[in-house]
């Protein structure tokens, strides 16, 4: 297996480098299927004891976090009390193991309603929580809802929590699709902000070899940023000036629609895709 290493990804208006390098992965393996009643996982967190995966849908679904254990059974349905799913797309926990929910789904571009929601979420024991802090905000650089076709960069499905601050990875809807995404940093705070964009990168490949469904990241903060047919880490990324990112892609040979991923330990993920007729609705193990 070949994969591609992109040294000296552009910030904003630098030029990248690419260089191939051949390295011995995993392969993508099935470690369970999902709960019947889990079609649309767009999202899975680790508890802080490593016995519980959390599970969120998106747009269309309850405003419940699912707990399953490691096997893969259904153990907790934790009620959000206080908030509605508008469209959660992706969720991360800090390393005090604080749970957040990206509310930032965005597929056309024209919201303007975009939170980050922390939870009061510690146990499977739980039958409801309660969103504690809310973090509004608003992209920099976008004054049109919706922008030009050919500009749609502000849908958002992936995004982890460091040192207090947010890094939010965006899903290129654009046409003409190239791969583009931007990276924006929020401080994670109660308030409204203005998302700061701190990188314009770009991915190789088409539309599901490239546009990016979720994030994680590890205790070496290492991030591994995950599409349909790839995952790519991400090594070096908190860098001064994020000219010195390097970016592993790593192919799965398995096309679904992956949509949530998390660190199981510092060199094995698990990866769940969304339920399609008779195929997906699995979690996956993949190693590095």
């Amino acid at each position: 297996m070949k994969f591609n290493y992109i040294f000296a990804l552009f910030l904003l208006s630098c030029n990248p480098k690419a260089q191939d390098s051949a390295a011995k992965t995993d392969v993508l393996k099935t470690e369970f299927s999902l709960p019947k009643k889990l079609k649309e996982v767009s999202g899975i967190a680790l508890s802080q004891d490593q016995k519980t995966i959390w599970a969120i849908e998106d747009a269309g679904n309850k405003n419940v976090v699912y707990g399953l254990d490691l096997k893969g059974n259904l153990v907790a349905d934790v009620l959000v009390e206080n908030t509605e799913n508008n469209d959660w797309e992706d969720i991360t926990k800090d390393k005090a193991g604080n749970i957040y929910i990206g509310d930032f789904g965005n597929n056309d571009n024209d919201r303007q309603n975009l939170s980050i929601l922390k939870l009061d979420l510690k146990d499977g024991s739980q039958k409801s929580t309660k969103v504690v802090q809310t973090t509004k905000f608003r992209y920099e650089g976008q004054t049109e809802f919706p922008p030009k076709k050919s500009n749609l960069l502000y849908d958002c499905e992936a995004f982890v929590e460091k040192d207090g601050n947010f890094y939010l990875f965006t899903k290129n809807r654009s046409k003409g699709f190239d791969g583009t995404f931007l990276v924006f940093q929020i401080p994670n705070k109660e308030g409204d902000f203005e998302a700061k964009l701190i990188g314009k990168l770009k991915l190789e490949g088409g539309y599901n070899d490239a546009a990016i469904t979720s994030a994680a990241i590890n205790s070496k903060d290492q991030i591994v940023l995950l599409t349909h047919k790839n995952v790519y880490k991400v090594s070096t990324f908190f860098d001064h000036n994020f000219t010195t990112s390097v970016i592993q892609k790593n192919s799965f040979n398995h096309n679904s629609q992956k949509e949530a991923i998390v660190f199981l330990d510092d060199k094995t993920l698990l990866i769940a895709d969304e339920k399609d007729k008779k195929e997906g609705g699995n979690v996956y193990r993949f190693g590095f």
